[in-house]
């Protein structure tokens, strides 16, 4: 990696950068201060400008797919940007303006939906309110005349007209009513009560005492006029409502329009949001970034094409951000090394062996030739059909070398659909044969030889454990740190290594089994004299014999490998049930819909259960027992200033 510092004129900022960004050559270095004699320009008014076109068409983006879902294939979701040519972003800039007003005509649309089921509630509200004074003849905010008071409310009890009057005699007996119960439910009773106009406050004291309330729906009209009034203007709101959806359905074929328009503004955006960044004079503008060694010549050629520019290159440093380079066949496993840290300087790029490792586990915990296959098939026709993005893409083809894995393991254990080929014969010819002996090539049986199964597992995690450590070896010798290297990873690889050649011993011959054993004291015996080298005194032999304790550490990592055959057995164990529960309905020919019924669904379940579960656990081995070894991450990844689109992408071979 290099730092890359370009000089250029103002007047050809616009050109340079757009030319940059379409190359994704360069990662623009970001600062708070300028150098001496530069300043920042503020672009933050246009920038805010264009972030909020963006907001603006995924709002209306947003309101389009609530009201008219996009037609899409189920596949559809791995096809990737549209292509455009460069000349069209002129013609998308030109109709810019027509679009945002669309969006925003949509947004208006929507608001007046929402604001119009916000008072549909209220009225709703309102009308329940009022349901149960549709026989009242007068308003509910009757004033009071000059003889008499009016009383129109609410009691939290349900009374009929004996125990009213009662209950009011109670309270005041001097007083002089008439009501009318105009509705009674559980717990209330709504009524209009009149009493003489100079016993209004002996009525209210009355009224008060057992709890009265003036209703909340107050209104200067009947209460069924009131109604059929809210009742209009509910109608009336539908059907604003439904022109106004129907209104926004009709931009539906605006959709394509809207997606290239925000991917423009937000493309001018992050070009704006650099222009912050970069010092400037009056005349001249600076660019200080980072650049892969390899893209130094590519660039000098662009500038020299596009403007006047002085160009410096020099030695990155540290705080450079990194670039991973790997082949086609390490590549697709960037990702799951980045899910985790990209690597710092002081690291090594482990991304080829985390990639043979991650499928080769995959492989063995998922372990069924046909579905293997599958996903061999299946990836290869949607990597050719729609023809996906870098980032997709690689995503697929890690799956898809999982999948030749996969493949390899399920011939290896003899599953193809878990016994399919087997059962079926067995089915529709009654006889007896197994898989072993359909096979025409030796197989392992995960559930006859699952002890030897076992042995395999922890000696393929032995492997890579010492693979992890050797990496450890070398980075300590890169850094000159030979104690570290020796003492501390080289003794244990040797420990690690005589425990095998014992263990091989134990099956073999008891010359094996001694070398195995003299390897082991020996190591032991060197992680004594090392591992407390620095400490003083006596405390220097307690570090070492302290030290011999971490062994219980590396057995635990070699026994978390068991779950190769415990995934692997899942795996086929599921796969034979479905295809066990297939066969139990007869040979007839609803019996045979039925096998194809629920073969169909068990592997499914099964393809989805274990495929998720051999991901995990497969990434699981790689960060914990083998990262833990010697990677540090810690660094950044190289992220270069570049178009930033969600729905489209420039024509590569047309970019000038």
């Amino acid at each position: 990696m290099k730092r890359v510092r370009i000089i250029s004129l103002r007047d050809d900022r616009k050109a340079l950068l757009e030319h940059l960004q379409d190359s994704a050559l360069i990662q623009i270095k970001r600062g708070d201060k300028s150098e001496k004699g530069f300043s920042k320009v503020n672009m933050t008014s246009q920038t805010q400008v264009f972030e909020r076109n963006v907001s603006l068409t995924e709002q209306a983006l947003k309101i389009l797919d609530d009201n008219v879902k996009e037609k899409k294939g189920l596949l559809s979701s791995f096809a990737g940007r549209r292509e455009v040519d460069p000349d069209e972003i002129g013609e998308i800039a030109k109709n810019a303006s027509d679009v945002m007003s669309v969006c925003r005509r949509i947004v208006d649309l929507n608001k007046i939906c929402t604001d119009n089921a916000s008072e549909a509630i209220r009225i709703k509200t309102s009308l329940a309110q009022l349901e149960a004074w549709q026989g009242l003849d007068i308003p509910i905010n009757t004033s009071d005349t000059k003889s008499t008071a009016v009383f129109i409310g609410t009691l939290p009890e349900e009374y009929d007209e004996k125990k009213l009057s009662e209950r009011l005699a109670e309270e005041n007996p001097k007083l002089e009513f008439e009501f009318e119960i105009q509705h009674t439910e559980h717990n209330m009773t709504c009524l209009v009560l009149f009493a003489p106009i100079s016993q209004k406050t002996m009525a209210e004291d009355a009224l008060r005492a057992i709890g009265f309330a003036r209703p909340m729906a107050q209104t200067t009209h009947t209460p069924k006029v009131k109604a059929e009034r809210l009742n209009k203007r509910l109608a009336e709101l539908s059907v604003e409502s439904e022109k106004a959806i129907e209104e926004i359905k009709s931009f539906a074929e605006k959709r394509e329009e809207i997606k290239v328009t925000q991917d423009y503004f937000r493309i001018r955006a992050d070009k704006y949001n650099v222009i912050n960044e970069l010092d400037h004079t009056r005349h001249v503008f600076v660019i200080n970034g980072y650049i892969p060694e390899e893209d130094c010549d590519k660039l000098t050629a662009l500038c020299d094409r596009v403007a006047a520019c002085y160009i410096e290159f020099e030695d990155a440093g540290d705080d450079a951000p990194v670039k991973l380079k790997n082949n086609r066949f390490a590549k697709p496993a960037q990702s799951i090394l980045t899910m985790y840290a990209a690597p710092s300087h002081a690291d090594i790029d482990p991304t080829p062996l985390l990639a043979f490792f991650f499928y080769f586990f995959f492989g063995m915990m998922f372990s069924d030739a046909g579905y293997g296959l599958l996903m061999v098939i299946a990836i290869g026709i949607v990597l050719k059909v729609f023809k996906p993005d870098e980032k997709m893409r690689n995503n697929l083809k890690l799956f898809q070398y999982c999948g030749v894995s996969t493949l390899f393991w399920g011939l290896v254990f003899g599953s193809i659909f878990g016994d399919a080929p087997a059962t079926l014969y067995n089915h529709f010819s009654g006889s007896s044969i197994t898989m072993k002996e359909l096979l025409p090539w030796p197989t392992i049986d995960p559930q006859k030889d699952a002890l030897m199964l076992m042995i395999i597992s922890i000696a393929f995690g032995l492997v890579h454990i010492l693979v992890g450590m050797g990496c450890k070896f070398y980075i300590c010798l890169k850094e000159k740190d030979y104690k570290a290297a020796f003492f501390d990873t080289g003794f244990w690889m040797l420990m690690l290594t005589g425990f095998a050649v014992l263990a091989v011993g134990m099956a073999t011959t008891q010359l094996v089994f001694y070398i195995g054993v003299g390897i082991a004291l020996f190591s032991a015996v060197g992680l004594v004299l090392t591992q407390g080298r620095n400490k003083k005194g006596f405390g220097k032999v307690i570090g070492g014999l302290a030290s011999l304790y971490d062994v219980t550490s590396y057995i635990s990592d070699l026994l978390s490998y068991s779950r190769l055959l415990a995934l692997g057995l899942t795996t086929g164990v599921m796969a034979q049930v479905f295809n066990m529960l297939a066969t139990m309905f007869g040979t007839s020919i609803f019996g045979s819909v039925i096998l194809v019924i629920i073969m169909l669904i068990g592997h499914a379940i099964n393809i989805g259960l274990n495929a998720l579960g051999s991901y995990v656990h497969t990434m699981r081995l790689q960060y914990v027992e083998m990262f833990s070894k010697f990677y540090e991450g810690g660094g950044k990844e190289f992220e270069p200033f570049s178009l930033n689109s969600k729905y489209i992408k420039i024509q590569e071979e047309k970019i000038k």
